[in-house]
């Protein structure tokens, strides 16, 4: 058990029987009346976002969630297949859960796995990761002081947006959060 005033982003909470991520939260105090905390919430199942304001000091059930780090190893059809890094063993989670993590997982790279109760809930990337670029169209010469970017095919097969100047076969850091680039990677 905690209360409201104790919430983080990425704490998972246990509301009526479902489990629910925090993705944002806000204490507010008003002039007048009692604090409160503002929160958006995504359903660790579904993916569904809600909003949902607590008052302030109120007990909130939060769920034991198993944070490990695991190594991608390949897809299976629609899921992914993960080995836990100290025990070895290996784990099917589906594509749904995976989600947009997919765009950046390159085989036999880290990533963290949330468990509750051996159910896999989400995969967690670092903030940025370096992955090559496999096709982009040659830049036009001249045009780089302009600022503009063209599109830009990854080795994982997802396509970000990237400066003129970037060529195929360079590789760049990307954000996992938005997918934005972020620069050259040595």
């Amino acid at each position: 058990m905690a209360t409201t005033n104790d919430l983080k982003n990425g704490i998972v909470l246990n509301l009526d029987g479902q489990l629910w991520s925090v993705v944002e939260f806000q204490h507010v105090k008003p002039g007048k009346g009692g604090a409160f905390v503002r929160t958006k919430l995504k359903n660790v199942l579904s993916g569904k976002v809600v909003d949902k304001t607590f008052n302030a000091g109120v007990k909130v059930d939060t769920a034991n969630v198993d944070r490990r780090e695991m190594t991608y190893l390949y897809r299976d059809g629609d899921e992914f297949v993960f080995m836990d890094t100290d025990t070895y063993d290996q784990i099917h989670v589906p594509v749904e859960t995976v989600g947009d993590a997919q765009n950046y997982l390159l085989e036999n790279r880290n990533a963290v796995v949330g468990l509750h109760d051996g159910v896999p809930l989400f995969v967690e990337l670092p903030a940025s990761v370096v992955l090559t670029i496999d096709y982009t169209e040659p830049g036009v010469q001249g045009d780089r002081s302009s600022g503009g970017s063209k599109p830009a095919t990854l080795e994982t097969g997802y396509e970000v947006q990237v400066p003129l100047f970037i060529t195929t076969g360079e590789k760049v850091k990307v954000d996992t959060r938005d997918g934005s680039y972020l620069g050259r990677a040595g």
